[in-house]
Parts: structure tokens; sequence; C-alpha cells
């Protein structure tokens, strides 16, 4: 038997469920960093602080996907999209413990506009399931799509010798590219080419301000 909240319970779960997110430690799968039996090699000064805000830009995407999935469970139609929106989620926080740790490894912090990706990409979630099951798969398959390009971006950039940021890029890579194939898979539609612009253009405004910020 599914259980009904009232509107102040499931105020309360999301509420509970962002300040998680963005300040604590979300539900995770337990799955091991990928790369943890890898030695840590020296890097220099230049390397660390490549990797350092390529991580902390790879955190704040997956506080944005985290968000997105969490909006699009919240307001998703059908059960079994929502289920597969809350396992996704899931499956995110993996990512974004294994950013965060990489960033915390090199003394960096992870972006002080979490908070606002969370809350933007919540509304843009909420919004996308609110209109349909098959627009909300659609967005989901092509968020992923722009994420595994900034996934590919950044290994070409962070040095070879920074193996388990490395290891995790690309386990992330393969997540990403999973739930972009079970969206689709689950009836997503193919979403209009100037929502995909706009898209990649909020997408590049987030990858630059976390950059540095």
């Amino acid at each position: 038997m599914i259980r009904q909240f009232s509107l102040l319970d499931t105020l309360i779960i999301e509420a509970d469920k962002a300040i998680k997110t963005v300040f604590g430690k979300p539900e995770t799968t337990d799955r091991p960093t990928p790369g943890y039996e890898l030695p840590e090699e020296t890097l220099t000064t230049s390397e660390q602080a490549l990797s350092n805000h390529l991580m902390r830009v790879n955190h704040a995407g997956e506080v944005s996907a985290q968000a997105l999935y969490q909006g699009q469970a919240l307001t998703a139609k059908l059960p079994e999209v929502r289920q597969a929106m809350e396992q996704a989620a899931i499956e995110e926080n993996d990512h974004l413990l294994w950013c965060q740790q990489r960033v915390h490894h090199f003394g960096g912090h992870t972006s002080i506009l979490n908070p606002i990706w969370y809350a933007g990409s919540f509304a843009i979630g909420a919004v996308a399931g609110k209109i349909g099951d098959k627009w909300s798969l659609g967005f989901v398959a092509e968020t992923e799509k722009q994420v595994v390009q900034h996934l590919e971006e950044h290994l070409e950039q962070i040095s070879l010798s920074d193996k388990k940021s490395r290891a995790i890029l690309e386990q992330m890579k393969t997540d990403e590219l999973h739930h972009g194939t079970v969206a689709l898979e689950a009836g997503g539609a193919k979403l209009p080419q100037p929502v995909t612009l706009v898209m990649g253009l909020m997408s590049k405004v987030m990858t630059k301000t976390s950059y540095w910020l």
C-alpha cells in the first residue's frame, strides 16, 4: 500500500532532501568510490587547481541533477516514472559524494551557489513533471546527454596523473548514459531544439560560475 503524504509532510520531506543534498550527506547506494584502490599520484600545483575546479563544477552539476530528479518525482503522474526518478536521484547522490570527496582532497570547497542551483533545478523539474511524463523523461534524456558532453570535456582537460578523479568521471559518464537511455526507453519525447539550446545556455552559466565560485 502506497502511503499518502499531506502537503505539510511533503514540504518537510523535500526540505530535508534539499538540506542533505546541499549541506549534508544524502542517501546513496553505498557503492565504493571509483578508483579507491588506485594510488594517489603527485600532481603539480596547477594540476591540483584544475582538478579542484573541475570536480567542483561536477559537484554543482550533481546538485542540480538531484534537484531536477526530486522535482520531477514530486509531480510525475505515473508511479513507475516516479520510482525511476527516485532511483536515479539516489544514484546521482553517489556522484555528489564522490565529487565532494575529491574537492575536499584538494583543499577546496563546493560551490557557494549550490542552494541556487538546487532551487532553480527543482522548480524546472517540477514544471517538467507537471507538463507530462513523456516531456519530463525527454528532459532527463537531454540533460544527461549534455552532462555526458561536459564529462567528456573534463576527461580531456584533467591531468592523466589524476587517476582517482578520472575514474570517478568515467563511472559518472557510464551512469549518466544509462539514465538517459532508461528515460528514452520509458517513453521520453525528443525536446524541441529551442528548448535544448536554452538548456545548453543555462548549463554553461552554471559551469562557468561554479568553476570559480
